[in-house]
């Protein structure tokens, strides 16, 4: 899966309504993905990890718990390519994230999710990037 299958299957699956701690969205996902075939599944997953990798910025995370600093970038995810585009390009436009402690873990499953419902199996993955907190020793 390339960034912009990514992102259209994120903006595909986002709910229209108030959706604060992405349920919704990671609900729609996991139905979606569980109906594809794995590669799309493990395509996902990669292009999840990478996003979120991407986000873990010093200038981002300051003040932050491991878990905070997480599901705060699912969170900017969940929010659409536009918003991490602008969150990316400055880094001011994360801290209405942060201070909002709006948090998006479920996305985090979604991959999961999805794996278990297509091999009745866990999936034990690891994934190129790691998208746990303060991993991008770059960033």
């Amino acid at each position: 899966m390339n960034e912009d299958a990514f992102w259209q299957l994120i903006e595909e699956c986002r709910p229209t309504g108030p959706d604060p701690d992405a349920e919704r969205l990671a609900g729609e996902l996991t139905d979606r993905l569980a109906q594809s075939p794995m590669f799309v599944v493990t395509g996902f997953a990669e292009q999840l990890s990478w996003t979120l990798y991407r986000l873990e910025r010093k200038e981002h995370g300051e003040g932050l718990s491991g878990d905070a600093f997480l599901y705060t970038r699912c969170a900017v995810v969940a929010a659409g390519r536009t918003a991490f585009e602008s969150v990316m390009q400055d880094p001011a436009n994360f801290v209405p994230y942060a201070t909002g402690q709006i948090w998006a873990e479920s996305l985090l499953y979604t991959p999961d999710h999805a794996y278990e419902r297509i091999t009745s199996e866990s999936w034990d993955r690891n994934t190129r990037y790691s998208y746990e907190s303060y991993s991008n020793t770059e960033g």
